[in-house]
C-alpha cells in the first residue's frame, strides 16, 4: 500500500514514516514538504492514504485535500495538526477526512488507524474499482481527442459523432497561467480540479490541459443556469486558490463543434500577451477594449483589420468600433495609424535604418503608402522629418 505524508516539518515526516514502516515493511511511504511536491507524487504514484498537515507553506492541507478529492476520490485522507481548534477538525471531517490527529502523534493511535484503513482498502469492491478505471480510461480518451481537435490536429478515423451529440450548445473557457513559476505544476493542478468541479456543478463538460501554460474547459450549462454566474464563481475560486497571476478568456455560446479550433485560436491570440490577471471578456465591453489596446500595441506591425481585433475579444465588429471610439476618442483606423507613425518617428532617429525597413517594421509593406500616410499626418515626408530631427539633435548637442 502506498502512503503519502505531506508536512513541512522534517522531524514529523520522518517520525510518521518510521512508525508506518514498523507497522508493515510492505507499505511504500512517500514524503513531501510542500503541496507542490505532494501533487507531483499523487500524479506519479498510485497513493492509497494521504496524511496532510493543515499548515503548510503555499497551500494549507485542507485546501489541498479539497481540490484533490475529485480527481482522487478513493484516496483516504488523514489530517494532522498542532492545533486543537474544533473548527479545524469540523472542516476536515466535512471535507471527507477519515480522522484528525494532533501532534505529537501517538504511535498506538496511528497504528490503529493505518491498520483499519488498510483493511478497508483491501475490502473495496474489485469490480467497482475496475469500473472506475474503465470510466477514467474513457474520460482520458475523450479528453485526449478533444485536445487534439482543439489544437487543430488530425484525429484520424475516430468517430466523434456520439461525443458531439452530448454538447449541442457549449461555451469554452481558457485559463492562462504565468509562465516560469516554480509552483506551476501545483497551480495547473488547482485550475484543473477547481474548474472541473464547477463545470459539473453548473452543467456538464470537462477540462483538458492544452499545454503547460493553458487549460481549456468546455461547459454545457444546465437549463436554469446563467453562464455569467458560472464565470463569476470560476473567477472567485481561482483568485482565492492561485498564488500566481492568471488570465481567463471566455468564448460566446457555440452550437457547432467543428468551430472549436477557430475559437481556441482566437482565445490564444487574446491571451498572447503579458499583462495583469484578466476578468472575463465576454459581457465586459470596457475590459475588452483594454485588452484590444494592449494587443494592438504588441502587434501594431502586423495586419490589424478591425474584424481581426474584434474577433480577438469576441465582439461584433460594429459594436467593437463603437466601443473603441468611446474609450479612446479616436476611430479604430485612426488610432492604429497614429500608433504606427509614432513608432516610425522613433525609428527615423536611427540613421542606420533604411526607410523600407522602417516602413515594414511599423506594418507597411508598401513604402509609397507609408510615405503618403506620414506626410498626411505630419506635413513632412519621412526623409524630411529625419533630416529635420538630425539638425535638431546636432543643435541640442552644440555641434552646430
Amino acid at each position: 500500500m502506498n502512503i503519502l505524508i505531506a508536512d513541512d516539518e522534517r522531524a514529523i515526516r520522518e517520525g510518521i514514516k518510521r512508525t508506518i514502516k514498523q507497522i508493515s515493511a510492505e507499505h511504500q511511504v512517500f514524503v513531501a514538504e510542500r503541496a507542490e511536491e505532494a501533487v507531483k507524487i499523487l500524479e506519479e504514484q498510485h497513493i492509497h492514504i494521504v496524511l496532510t498537515d493543515i499548515l503548510m507553506p503555499g497551500m494549507n492541507g485542507l485546501e489541498f485535500m479539497k481540490i484533490s478529492k475529485r480527481r482522487y476520490p478513493y484516496v483516504k485522507w488523514i489530517v494532522i495538526s498542532a492545533h486543537s481548534e474544533f473548527s479545524y477538525a469540523q472542516e476536515a471531517v466535512r471535507l471527507g477526512a477519515r480522522d484528525y490527529l494532533l501532534k505529537p502523534i501517538g504511535k498506538h493511535k496511528l497504528t490503529e488507524l493505518i491498520d483499519s484503513l488498510t483493511i478497508e482498502i483491501q475490502q473495496d469492491n474489485q469490480l467497482s474499482r475496475q469500473g472506475e478505471r474503465l470510466k477514467a480510461s474513457l474520460r482520458f480518451l475523450r479528453e485526449g481527442v478533444f485536445q487534439r481537435l482543439a489544437s487543430g490536429l488530425d484525429i484520424g478515423n475516430l468517430d466523434i459523432d456520439a461525443f458531439i451529440e452530448d454538447y449541442h450548445s457549449f461555451y469554452l473557457v481558457m485559463v492562462q497561467l504565468e509562465p516560469g513559476d516554480q509552483s506551476a505544476r501545483l497551480e495547473h493542478f488547482i485550475v484543473e480540479n477547481v474548474l472541473s468541479e464547477l463545470i459539473e456543478r453548473y452543467g456538464r463538460g470537462f477540462v483538458v490541459s492544452y499545454d503547460r501554460q493553458h487549460l481549456l474547459g468546455l461547459i454545457s450549462p444546465g437549463e436554469s443556469v446563467r453562464v455569467e454566474q458560472f464565470q463569476e464563481e470560476v473567477k472567485t475560486h481561482l483568485t482565492h486558490y492561485l498564488k500566481i497571476p492568471f488570465q481567463m478568456i471566455y468564448s460566446g455560446r457555440s452550437c457547432d463543434f467543428h468551430t472549436v479550433p477557430q475559437i481556441v485560436k482566437r482565445m490564444r491570440e487574446a491571451s498572447d500577451f503579458q499583462g495583469p490577471p484578466l476578468e472575463p471578456l465576454k459581457g465586459s465591453g470596457e475590459k475588452a477594449i483594454e485588452v484590444a489596446l494592449h494587443y494592438i500595441k504588441e502587434h501594431f506591425y502586423e495586419e490589424l483589420s478591425l474584424e481581426r481585433i474584434a474577433s480577438v475579444v469576441f465582439l461584433n465588429p460594429a459594436y467593437f468600433s463603437q466601443l473603441f471610439k468611446q474609450k479612446t476618442g479616436q476611430g479604430y483606423k485612426e488610432y492604429v495609424t497614429s500608433l504606427r507613425l509614432e513608432q516610425a518617428k522613433l525609428l527615423l532617429l536611427n540613421p542606420g535604418l533604411k526607410l523600407a525597413d522602417i516602413a515594414e517594421r511599423v506594418g507597411y509593406q508598401d513604402m509609397r503608402h507609408f510615405t503618403q500616410m506620414f506626410r498626411k499626418k505630419y506635413n513632412l515626408t519621412p526623409t524630411e522629418y529625419r533630416q529635420q530631427e538630425s539638425i535638431s539633435i546636432l543643435r541640442s548637442k552644440g555641434t552646430l
